[in-house]
């Protein structure tokens, strides 16, 4: 039977443990190699193979405590660019829509990347957007967030879109922050 102090001891190593890991102090990571573009994401977030020849990279991330869905994390690659910014920021926003059935808030802004420069966008509210390209069937998901990044390089357009629920994907910004902050593009 454990001792009050073994019991305390292991509370305070434990909360001692939450604070590290909450300040993302030595969190593992892992980089992630997407055809002339690298970055670091958390060790946590699972690589997969990607489900079709658009993606250069799939990440997924694990729900926190009072959500049900996990976050996913795609990388899209465009020769040519894929269009504007403004665009597929505009693009993004049109997969939500706020309390009042209209199209939300956008936060934006521009960050750096190891070599490049990162447009850094957010967006929530209900995730509205179609199940699949095309698909006439839409998601119904309240309380979501996007957090994308877009870097335009060399002729080629890449953006990053992490959506999922709203309290998991709150906690994965600032692993989000720090995985955009470690983009590098080859030259």
């Amino acid at each position: 039977m454990p001792t009050k102090r073994s019991l305390f001891r292991g509370l305070a190593l434990g909360a001692v443990a939450l604070v590290v890991t909450g300040l993302g102090a030595d969190t593992p990571t892992q980089t992630i190699d997407a055809g002339g573009m690298t970055f670091q994401a958390p060790a946590s977030w699972k690589s997969a193979r990607p489900t079709n020849a658009m993606r250069k990279a799939q990440l997924s991330v694990e729900p926190v405590k009072g959500d049900d869905d996990r976050a996913e994390l795609v990388l899209f690659a465009f020769a040519g660019g894929g269009g504007s910014v403004e665009d597929n920021v505009n693009r993004w926003r049109g997969f939500f829509k706020d309390a009042d059935g209209n199209a939300p808030r956008i936060e934006s802004k521009s960050v750096k990347g190891k070599n490049v420069e990162v447009t850094r966008v957010e967006i929530a509210g209900r995730y509205v957007a179609p199940e699949f390209p095309g698909s006439q069937k839409l998601h119904n998901k309240p309380n979501y967030r996007l957090l994308g990044g877009i870097v335009q390089h060399g002729g080629v357009g890449y953006f990053f879109r992490m959506i999922g629920p709203e309290k998991t994907m709150v906690a994965a910004r600032p692993a989000f922050d720090e995985l955009l902050a470690s983009i590098k593009v080859a030259n």
